[in-house]
């Protein structure tokens, strides 16, 4: 049934306007402009605060030039309820529609007004419910037929009578003299399955000519369509050969440059088969189509059987080599004999078409798809058959090839590429509050399941019949929403360990009130009911608040490598700020994965993922160079974000006895990160990357990848700017933000619930993919990583080191020129002091421009192995990394690893005493707790304080840097007494057992 979209507005409140009539209150209503249509609530008067809860509607239409798709609401005061000298505008909101969600998913938000012009007083809020609706179109009524048309189309109704034999042959008669239209993807023929009508009886004004019985019976059995009465459609067959000759002309004469979105990849050419249908075949069968070209014969499924005999399949054979043959042959045969490469039983075989693929078009992705035809079936005896198919020669920008039977994927079903779509993830919160009417004087809690996701309170004593817990319980939730509700369990607890379900609640999740902000929500009672009983028996009642936060991004991935930041709530998005451009090339020098008939093979594939889009290349059978030369897009919303490929090898192909599911997980050989923030705007980042694989045998290269990527910029360099001003995670991860150790547990359940949801695509994604793209397993111990970050420390600090350095030479007088120069620069800084920023801010400006021509001139970056230690790590560390939890390995290996372990903490306790020793020293000055020393410290406070009360503080600054630096020979070799004295404050060390 036909539907009309609606935008549904629900203007709900307003808060804190402005006040206009000048006794400090407003009379507000709202106008509401969308697509031309103007809309207006009523006037509330005298109220800063309105309440109006409204819904306008308004029709959604084509996007137009004109009115363009922003929503405008005005909010003004009515002059009548309150005169006023000054304008009675109270502000305005400007909204895109691509924020706008459908039906079920809007969310109450309050939007701040604002100006018109500079000088407006406006202040407040407006909240607001947007949201399209898809209503029922009204059914029309059926126009009536022009008068010139009536005669012909009842003696076009009236002739074939006697054609009813023919229609229990499933061959409906076709309108003669109708041609289809170039590029259209369905024959003018009246086919329940295409959804293509004969267009008479639609009334539409067609030329109609007299046509007589014998006409029509001599159309029905005339494959070849024209248009203009003698020029034909597409290429045409040549007589049928039984030998196949190889190829007279090079390729590249056959595939001059052409025109293609497909830029960042090499063109693969491939010739197209598109096997549609047949008609008038002598079998009672499911006949099945065979194609010969190239000295590659690919078998069709058989055909179902309606009205036709239909297949509706697309074959890619590719063109790349020289030998290719110059002749394709299309043969329809019985199914007995499908298999067969010789004519046997020359009754099974139905007939064939052969085409001269040098005469076959070629055609360019932006034009539209290539209508088949019909043609007559040669050599299949007396009866003669149609078939339906077109022929052209495309490349992989083709929209067709995707589902396409490729040579290079051996016809595996599971390997085309395909393009995910990961769910939409929601945190759901769930606030327990108290629970009333339950037995007294009892230790109760409540547990929350959703799933597999179980939470409980903490256990509490009831009070007169009434339990506290105010308690947040939050969980993940994926769209679209199940029929598996959020059950809330009364346990009360009985001893140490015995427990008992007192009742039970269930709440549907399509329910549950949405929230983007940090809004307070209404709570709501909920009966528990015994699980035990058929019947509903009370058993108290729960005070709860669920919604679902839609202002948080639901974290998949590790923050470091995240790809999309952005909230779940759509209303929340901003607009994109460019696109990425992915081209997947080819892969070189692979190891062989499995060894199939004692034969090394990579069945290798590529998967790339960036927000909520996964791409999947298609599995290249049985190859260690594989080309795939695909090409992808993503929307960019943040530059501070990773683009993540992997390529693994695909057991799918392989399966045992006869199973669906492969008896094996797909192998992983690589993956790559690259930063989009690190890409120039527009240039084309085309490079090989190692493909490094760290396991349980230690660091090894699986091949090499090459990738061509290319950023480009959708809004001006100023809005792309600004983002790196902008907090990167959304607001609500500031105003009420989650514990670092409760984000990481979502985070796993998170990585679960998307590995789930593209199982059950087709082809699946495997869950070892899924995990090894997010690195679910990134925050395993690993001795390797510690060494590892510890490096990166003392790599940072470097910097300071070297500074500390360069001022310890300077103060000792190893350059006297650059002392001297310290002196002097000492002098003016003191003297001057509002030249310190300056200074330092110049400073840092020449350091940037100096390090400007050392610049980094290498392809994106790339994992390091040096890096991460992972070419010089230790057997039993990597052996260790790599263990499962809970351990399998013997005691003997597990005490020796239980022994390092605890050496490494002991030097790191050691680290953390000493800087706890050093902040109790600090505190030791004040606290008295060494009584000469505080003295000691307090005196000389004081009398530093005298000192600089009376002395200029310029020349307290220059005598102390002149002292600092001094010359060796007035040095003293022992530590300083400020040292010493500092050294000797007392510690809480000594009070540790």
């Amino acid at each position: 049934m036909a539907t009309v979209r609606k935008l549904i507005v629900e203007v709900v409140d307003a808060r804190n306007l402005a006040p206009k009539d000048g006794h400090g209150k407003s009379s507000p209503y709202v106008i509401i402009d969308y697509h031309g249509q103007r809309r207006k609530t009523r006037v509330v008067p005298r109220d800063l605060n309105p309440v109006w809860n409204e819904v306008l509607e308004f029709n959604v239409g084509k996007p137009s030039d004109v009115f363009g798709d922003m929503l405008e609401v005005d909010v003004n005061h009515d002059r009548n309820l309150g005169p006023t000298t000054r304008n009675n505008f109270l502000g305005r909101v400007r909204l895109d529609s691509r924020q706008f969600v459908k039906k079920g998913e809007e969310a109450l938000i309050y939007y701040a007004l604002e100006k018109k012009y500079l000088l407006s007083w406006i202040q407040g809020e407006i909240g607001l419910k947007i949201y399209f609706s898809d209503e029922a179109a009204p059914v029309p009524a059926a126009p009536t037929p022009p008068p010139a048309l009536v005669a012909p189309v009842e003696e076009v109704k009236s002739e074939p009578k006697e054609g009813n034999e023919e229609k229990m042959n499933e061959e409906p008669p076709p309108v003669p003299d109708m041609a289809p239209v170039e590029g259209s993807d369905h024959d003018t023929d009246q086919d329940p399955d295409n959804g293509s009508v004969d267009p008479v009886e639609l009334g539409t004004p067609v030329k109609q000519e007299r046509v007589g019985h014998d006409q029509l019976r001599t159309s029905r059995s005339m494959p070849e369509i024209k248009i203009d009465g003698d020029i034909p459609i597409g290429p045409q067959p040549i007589p049928r050969v039984s030998s196949i000759s190889s190829f007279t002309s090079d390729v590249s004469d056959l595939f001059p440059a052409e025109r293609s979105s497909f830029d960042l990849v090499e063109k693969m050419h491939y010739l197209f088969v598109r096997v549609v249908k047949a008609r008038s075949l002598p079998t009672p069968g499911n006949p099945v189509t065979k194609i010969v070209v190239s000295g590659c014969q690919v078998v069709s499924k058989p055909a179902r059987k309606t009205m036709y005999f239909e297949w509706d399949q697309i074959f890619a054979f590719r063109r790349d080599t020289q030998d290719s043959g110059s002749i394709l042959e299309i043969s329809v045969w019985d199914p007995l004999i499908s298999t067969s490469m010789s004519d046997v039983a020359g009754h099974n075989f139905l007939g064939g078409i052969c085409f001269d693929t040098t005469e076959i078009l070629l055609r360019d992705p932006p034009d539209s798809p290539l209508a088949p035809q019909w043609y007559r079936l040669e050599g299949g005896g007396a009866h003669k058959g149609d078939l339906m198919l077109a022929t052209w020669i495309g490349t992989q920008a083709d929209e067709s090839f995707p589902e396409a039977w490729k040579t290079d994927t051996a016809g595996n079903p599971s390997s085309r590429s395909k393009i995910y779509q990961s769910p939409k993830l929601w945190y759901l919160r769930t606030t327990i509050i108290e629970a009333q009417d339950v037995a007294p004087t009892s230790s109760f809690q409540i547990k929350a399941q959703l799933g597999f996701q179980v939470q409980k309170t903490k256990c509490v004593t009831t009070h007169n019949g009434s339990s506290s817990w105010n308690e947040d319980l939050m969980f993940v939730a994926a769209e679209p929403f199940t029929d598996q509700p959020l059950l809330l369990f009364l346990i009360e607890q009985r001893g140490t360990k015995e427990t008992t379900v007192k009742g039970v609640t269930s709440i549907p999740l399509a329910t549950i009130e949405r929230r983007v902000d940090d809004r307070e929500v209404v709570s709501r009672w909920l009966t528990f009911e015994d699980p035990n009983e058929e019947k509903r028996v009370y058993r108290g009642r729960v005070q709860v608040k669920i919604f679902f936060d839609g202002g948080y991004h639901v974290m998949d991935e590790s923050v470091h490598v995240c790809s999309d930041y952005r909230p779940t709530a759509k209303q929340l998005w901003k607009p994109p700020i460019g696109t990425i451009e992915l081209g997947i090339i080819w892969c070189k020098n692979l190891l062989p994965m499995k060894s199939i008939d004692g034969k090394g093979s990579t069945d290798a594939y590529a998967v790339a993922k960036y927000g909520n889009k996964w791409v999947r290349t298609r599995a290249i059978s049985d190859n260690l160079d594989p080309k795939w030369n695909e090409q992808y897009t993503w929307r960019v919303y943040d530059p501070s974000t990773v683009l993540t490929i992997g390529v693994f090898d695909s057991w799918e192909a392989y399966g045992s006895d006869g199973e669906k599911e492969p008896t094996r997980s797909d192998f992983r050989m690589g993956k790559v990160r690259i930063r989009i923030s690190t890409l120039e705007i527009g240039k084309v980042y085309k490079n090989t990357y190692p493909l490094m694989l760290l396991n349980a045998a230690g660091l090894k290269k699986m091949g090499e990848l090459e990738l061509a990527v290319r950023f480009v910029r959708m809004t001006p360099t100023l809005d792309v700017l600004s983002v790196y001003s902008q907090p990167l995670l959304p607001i609500m991860h500031h105003i009420k933000p989650i514990g670092v150790v409760q984000q990481e547990v979502l985070r796993t359940i998170a990585v679960k619930i998307t590995a789930a949801h593209f199982a059950r695509s087709e082809p699946p994604l495997r869950r070892e993919v899924v995990t090894y793209m997010l690195d679910a397993d990134s925050h395993a111990f690993s001795m390797r990583k510690v060494r590892a970050n510890w490096l990166r420390i003392v790599n940072v600090l470097s910097g300071v080191i070297d500074m500390v350095k360069w001022l310890d030479d300077t103060r000792s007088w190893k350059n006297p020129t650059a002392t001297i120069l310290v002196h002097v620069l000492l002098m003016m800084l003191v003297w001057f002091p509002d030249l310190i920023i300056p200074t330092l801010a110049f400073y840092m400006f020449a350091v940037g421009v100096w390090n400007y021509r050392f610049r980094s001139r290498a392809p994106p970056p790339h994992f390091d192995p040096k890096l991460s230690l992972a070419d010089t790590i230790d057997v039993n560390e990597l052996d260790e990394e790599f263990d499962s939890i809970p351990c399998n390995r013997s005691n003997e290996m597990v005490r020796a690893r239980y022994d390092k372990l605890r050496m490494l903490g002991a030097r790191v306790q050691s680290v953390l005493g000493d800087i706890a020793t050093q902040g109790e020293r600090v505190q030791a000055l004040v606290t008295w707790r060494d009584p000469r020393a505080t003295g000691i410290f307090v005196g000389m406070c004081l009398v530093v304080a005298i000192i600089l009360y009376v002395v200029p503080s310029k020349m307290v600054a220059m005598t102390l840097g002149f002292y600092y630096m001094r010359h060796p020979i007035f040095r003293d070799r022992m530590p300083s007494p400020a040292l010493n004295f500092f050294r000797r404050l007392p510690s809480l060390a000594d009070r540790m057992l």
